[in-house]
């Protein structure tokens, strides 16, 4: 898909595609049915599919949860720890090998090879060498890695060392995503970041000089502070850092954060509407195609001159199977959801029993199925229809015909017997589309 090269700043839609405030509450889709209907009933059906081996081929991914940080970022919902000394890491470090060492014994799980690990966050880069290097000693005993074709390593630049970027690298890391988030200072502090300018510029000569597969960095959208000014000089820094892909996310307000909060009680908080984060995303995008990046999905750029693959996003968008190890982690195995317990102790507890702390689950029909994959990969900006005719033995542009032409006439997408492609106006907000195509029981329910 080829980005048109003038902004647009007005577009006819409707309310429900174009709120103007940003108003609290998740936007952002990773996953279907929505987490508010995975439940504590449904657990048993999630240790029984790991009780039997893989009743068709499908490949399988390790995601890790590290959920320590410096500080907790005003925007974050996510389940981190900032108050954990050196003592509770190792024994949450231990508790995470331990847990991929009981899936290793799972026979659906048993002698697989993993297509891709994922080290997610929190923070991953917070903790030590000596504490990652024992980590990755054990997982590489339970589940052997070798042979994965991605293995990527988030990471906060005033966490790293020059001596913790080579251990990454002696350990297997092929691709490092660097959350910079802004380049600027104040805006950085005012929306709770831990770090400062100055230690993403110490950090990226260090990170080049090991030559990873595949340095990505994160920017936001929309961060309180942020001007045209303030995100044209972030789009120039990043440019000059030359990065293999950009990710850039808009700013929302989901439920549990410091901002929302604030707002809950009535403090003065401005944040960027969607129209202006829209405008700003699609002007770093532009910025981006004018020195050689092409898209590669509504929320990232890559060097066209060098080959980038997200084997983790392409994986979990169409289907596979995932360990998602560590506390509140979720994961995907044999047409089941199933998240971890989301407290320090309740994660922990289970484990030094031998058992696996999986709180929650759902089962997924074929029809959810086929749903899930086809709203995620909408988020590649173009899919093909003969994929899911092939896997499902669906036709998506009839069975969802409503839907595809609802959004065709509003200017989102346009669509034939062969792909659904989005315009530039549905990739800006194609989070805000995706309920569209949701089973009539899941619509207008809080998404977590």
């Amino acid at each position: 898909m080829t980005l048109k090269t003038s902004t647009v700043h007005s577009e006819p839609a409707t309310s429900r595609l174009d709120p103007k405030e940003t108003d609290i509450g998740s936007v952002f889709v990773s996953n279907y049915p929505p987490y508010s209907f995975w439940n504590e009933a449904a657990r048993q059906k999630a240790f029984d599919t790991l009780a039997v081996p893989p009743a068709e081929e499908n490949t399988l991914g390790l995601y890790l949860h590290i959920p320590f940080c410096r500080k907790r970022c005003k925007f974050c919902y996510f389940r981190v720890y900032t108050d954990r000394n050196a003592s509770q890491i190792e024994t949450y470090l231990d508790a995470l090998a331990h847990e991929v060492e009981l899936y290793s014994q799972q026979p659906a799980v048993a002698g697989r090879p993993l297509k891709f690990v994922y080290f997610g966050g929190g923070t991953p880069s917070y903790i030590s060498v000596k504490h990652l290097n024992k980590l990755v000693s054990r997982l590489k005993s339970a589940i052997p890695w070798e042979g994965s074709e991605e293995v990527t390593f988030e990471c906060e630049p005033g966490t790293l060392s020059q001596s913790k970027v080579e251990s990454l690298r002696e350990n297997g890391m092929t691709r490092l995503s660097l959350g910079i988030e802004n380049f600027n200072d104040f805006i950085l502090q005012e929306n709770g970041r831990a770090h400062l300018s100055k230690e993403i510029f110490q950090v990226l000569p260090w990170i080049k000089a090991l030559d990873f597969d595949q340095l990505n960095i994160d920017l936001i959208a929309g961060m309180v502070g942020e001007t045209w000014q303030t995100w044209k000089d972030n789009v120039k820094k990043t440019i000059e850092v030359n990065p293999d892909s950009v990710t850039i996310y808009q700013m929302e307000l989901p439920y549990n954060t410091v901002y929302t909060r604030e707002l809950q009680d009535g403090e003065g908080l401005h944040v960027a509407d969607w129209q202006t984060k829209r405008d700003w995303h699609q002007y770093a995008f532009e910025e981006l195609q004018s020195v050689g990046y092409a898209l590669s999905s509504a929320y990232t750029m890559v060097r066209k001159e060098k080959e980038c693959h997200f084997v983790y996003r392409d994986s979990v968008w169409r289907g596979t199977d995932m360990l998602g190890t560590g506390v509140a982690a979720f994961g995907h195995m044999q047409h089941v959801h199933l998240q971890n317990a989301p407290g320090w102790n309740d994660y922990l507890t289970p484990l030094q029993s031998d058992r696996l702390p999986v709180t929650r689950a759902f089962a997924v029909d074929k029809q959810e199925r086929l749903v899930r994959e086809m709203i995620l990969q909408l988020k590649l900006g173009r899919i093909e229809t003969k994929y899911f005719r092939d896997k499902f033995g669906v036709d998506i542009t009839s069975a969802f015909s409503a839907g595809y032409s609802k959004l065709a006439n509003e200017g989102m997408l346009t669509f034939d017997q062969h792909a659904i492609e989005l315009t530039q106006q549905g990739l800006l907000r194609v989070d805000q589309l995706l309920p569209e195509f949701y089973a009539a029981q899941y619509r207008d329910a809080r998404y977590t």
